[in-house]
């Protein structure tokens, strides 16, 4: 998980593939954060993803840093704590002016019975599962 967490902090802007229906729905992420040895991430309750992932909370995330890729398909759990709300923005000062702990619309989901892939061309694929 920390090679995960390492790798998605590098690339800065990975992106989040749910389902709407029989659409697929893809959208850029930055935040990513371990509390409690868990993996997380951040957006707003008011976003049309966090609709997608309570009819459905199968995601995948995908990131390219470096010639390498990054896969990984998991469950999204929306854990509704403040703690790892004020955790996970304290390692993001910049949204702290668009959400609070608590306020109502930050919500965090932590990764659950993930499996990630690193890829490159030409080489053996790493899978990681936590």
């Amino acid at each position: 998980m920390d090679e995960v967490y390492e790798f998605l902090k590098k690339t800065e802007t990975y992106y989040l593939a749910t389902v709407e229906g029989d659409q697929p729905r893809v959208r850029p992420f930055g935040t990513v954060d371990i509390f409690e040895g868990r993996l997380y991430i951040q957006t707003g309750l008011n976003k049309p993803v966090v609709k997608q992932l309570q009819a459905n909370p199968k995601a995948e995330i995908c990131a390219f840093a470096d010639g390498q890729w990054l896969r990984v398909a998991a469950t999204l759990i929306h854990d509704d704590r403040i703690e790892p709300q004020e955790h996970l923005l304290a390692n993001y000062p910049s949204l702290q002016g668009m959400y609070a702990a608590g306020d109502g619309n930050n919500a965090v989901f932590y990764l659950k019975d993930a499996t990630a892939t690193f890829a490159t061309f030409g080489g053996e694929p790493k899978i990681v599962k936590f």
